[in-house]
């Protein structure tokens, strides 16, 4: 059965010329948001591989760097990706509208829990949602012991460029190296054992 569902519309409204490509952008994940999967690729020259899983990799020395995120978290409080550089880096973008983001929720709870004295900090991008509370209350509910950002309406995800692995669907999993690059990208919700299989060859790199 597929895990796909529908985000919740909106009516259509006036924009400002400066919001047209924030809309677009939200527009473009709303093809594949919620889905158990999507397609591999964000442009040229990306050379990554797309293994058994899923799940696309890049080796070192091809990898393009992640983008500088900075927002407000759910809480309201500041967040910058810069002040993780050193770490393994999850970004895992989500909404609680979305029924496979519930499904991997956990797993991402225990991994993260897991792995935090290995370096690896998660980070969430809640997008769409249009208040914070639900937001809130699923990471409640479901344990997740990391900030995430608030993102309703997609700013964050035009941070990142075309020809790297770029989110394209919600839930979307980026992993970026200890050098600030990206290294591995999943566009479908992820298992425990996936997501640690994810993880493992960039946590062990040196």
């Amino acid at each position: 059965m597929s895990a796909a569902c529908r985000a919740p519309r909106t009516t259509a409204t006036k924009r400002r010329a400066a919001q047209l490509t924030v809309g677009a952008a939200v527009v473009a994940l709303a093809l594949t948001a919620c889905s158990s999967g999507g397609t591999s690729g964000g442009g040229n020259n990306t050379n990554f591989v797309t293994g058994s899983g899923g799940i696309d990799t890049v080796k070192k020395g091809d990898r393009h760097d992640a983008p500088d995120l900075k927002g407000k978290s759910l809480e309201g409080k500041q967040l910058d990706t810069a002040d993780y550089k050193g770490k393994v880096l999850v970004l895992n973008v989500w909404g609680s509208w979305c029924p496979p983001c519930r499904a991997e929720a956990p797993n991402f709870a225990k991994v993260a829990k897991d792995t935090k004295s290995k370096g690896v900090q998660f980070l969430g991008i809640n997008t769409r949602d249009t208040s914070t509370s639900p937001a809130k209350e699923f990471e409640k509910d479901k344990g997740i012991p990391y900030p995430s950002f608030y993102d309703p309406t997609g700013k964050l995800l035009l941070r990142f460029e075309k020809g790297t692995l770029n989110p394209q669907a919600i839930p979307s999993t980026i992993v970026v190296d200890r050098e600030g690059k990206i290294a591995a990208r999943s566009l479908k919700p992820l298992s425990e054992s996936s997501l640690r299989e994810m993880l493992a060859p960039i946590i062990a790199e040196k």
